[in-house]
């Protein structure tokens, strides 16, 4: 399994599956949900509807499956993360706990490569260098404990140069 870190836009990516940091109402909103919701089209939506109409809302740190519609995925796995309350309300696990789920789902539908945004660290406030240790540790994690997994790539899409710095850092200070 490779770790990739890249400075971009989500929506281009083209690997099999990107993650949205999608809010619990599945419809859309601001930051990466939006941006995947208008350059992925209608399709998305339809999808999420679907899900919505089946089980609800979408909680904290759960992850779900719908097609990517227009962009270059194939997959849009979308998740909530959580907004930071000075670490009171279980944040932490909260945020790992959507990396693990998303990952779970891409192994569940046998994927290879999987595309994370910086999830809970634009309007939900999250503090960028503790999501990305977070990020980074679950997913090494997720690695070590599923030899066996579909996924051979996994990816973090950086939209800004500080979330990239942040990332780089860790990873470069943690080598395995």
């Amino acid at each position: 399994m490779t770790i990739r870190l890249i400075r971009g836009d989500i929506t281009v990516q083209e690997s099999e599956a990107i993650v949205n940091a999608a809010n619990s109402s599945l419809m859309g909103g601001g930051g990466v949900d939006g941006a995947i919701h208008r350059k992925g089209g209608k399709a998305i939506l339809d999808a999420c509807i679907k899900i919505r109409n089946k089980q609800g809302k979408c909680r904290t740190g759960e992850a779900v499956i719908t097609t990517a519609g227009l962009l270059p995925a194939k997959y849009v796995i979308h998740t909530v993360g959580p907004v930071w309350n000075k670490g009171k309300s279980n944040e932490e696990t909260l945020l790992s706990d959507c990396y693990r789920n998303s990952l779970r789902l891409a192994d569940e539908y046998q994927l290879t490569s999987i595309a994370f945004p910086n999830i809970s660290t634009g309007i939900y406030r999250f503090p960028k260098d503790l999501a990305a240790d977070i990020a980074i540790r679950t997913v090494r994690k997720y690695k070590d404990e599923h030899p066996d997994s579909s996924i051979r790539e996994i990816s973090f899409i950086c939209f800004d140069s500080e979330n990239y710095d942040l990332y780089e850092s860790i990873l470069e200070s943690t080598q395995e």
